[in-house]
């Protein structure tokens, strides 16, 4: 879905130098100089884009729910692990940078959803995500949301990344995740509070061509993903008057579950064993969240996490 806006805004972008509007084109570039580094420094949202009628509609098409577990402290600063991925990132795009169920339900927290930073080098695209409320990926962005004084800010990282939508099988439950231990220590580095979000049928969407670990097909995603900085999964779905073929998603509810806060106090010089503890308690925390709501939503009780 990013690809797709990305490559229609990049293409608009090539036909303004190809035109008679090429000083229109050199004007944006000097503000893509200028403005550089906002996407890590919180960004430019805007309620306007935010509160758009299509978003209504992308949402009931699901449709997506956010369900709250336990409240979120308005004078401290949260970092939301995402899970899973899946191939749309329907839920989290859905809930947090749409519509007002997250500051109906958290009041006082701003939430910013971070993306990989080349969507940012894209002309024009940058300015529609920043307007809906996300941010870059990298280090520097995650610090200056987690950083802000008074509280009040969530960062939303989805943690799998883009390796994970190799993964997004309808079905599937397996997080990539054991490896993953750099937003612990952003989250231990800057006192943030550890929040666990699993969401339920974001799996669901799409069939993905079989693909599994070892195949030809899996390398030769693998060895793209590394090259490109993001995965390319072959998906289909439904089309718009069949439901045999096309790539509009399934029509699956998806429901978004905020976990409990895992109380972080902040630690500059975290040690190896310091991260893998609290890397270890997370994984506790977003197992027992996980096992504590699959049943309504129709996961079968046999069936659990595997982290990878």
């Amino acid at each position: 879905f990013l690809s797709l806006v990305a490559e229609f805004c990049c293409g608009f972008f090539v036909i303004l130098i190809l035109g008679n509007f090429w000083f229109l084109a050199v004007l944006y570039l000097l503000w893509l100089y200028l403005d550089w580094e906002t996407p890590c420094t919180g960004g430019r949202r805007s309620q306007w884009v935010r509160s758009w009628t299509v978003w209504k509609y992308f949402r009931e098409y699901f449709p997506i729910n956010l369900i709250k577990t336990s409240d979120l402290n308005p004078n401290h600063n949260y970092l939301l692990g995402f899970h899973p991925h899946g191939v749309l990132v329907a839920g989290a795009f859905g809930n947090f940078c749409t519509g007002p169920s997250f500051k109906n339900l958290f009041p006082g927290l701003t939430p910013y959803l971070h993306i990989m930073p080349i969507w940012f080098g894209c002309p024009f695209f940058r300015e529609y995500v920043m307007s809906a409320g996300m941010v870059s990926a990298s280090k520097e962005s995650v610090s200056y949301v987690l950083n802000k004084e008074g509280g009040g800010h969530a960062s939303v990282i989805v943690i799998g990344g883009a390796e994970e939508s190799l993964n997004a099988h309808p079905g599937s439950l397996t997080l990539n995740i054991l490896k993953r231990k750099g937003f612990i220590k952003m989250a231990l580095k800057h006192g943030a509070h550890l929040v666990p979000v699993f969401s339920f049928g974001e799996n669901e969407l799409f069939k993905q061509v079989a693909n599994p670990k070892g195949s030809w097909l899996r390398n030769v995603q693998e060895k793209l993903q590394k090259i490109m900085g993001f995965a390319l999964p072959l998906f289909h779905a439904r089309g718009i008057f069949q439901y045999s073929f096309g790539l509009i998603p399934y029509r699956q509810p998806i429901h978004t579950v905020v976990g409990s806060p895992i109380p972080v106090k902040r630690n500059l010089n975290p040690t190896t064993e310091e991260i893998e503890e609290l890397h270890a308690l997370y994984l506790q925390k977003l197992r027992k969240l996980f096992e504590e709501h699959k049943r309504n939503y129709g996961i079968p009780e046999h069936k659990s996490l595997i982290f990878e």
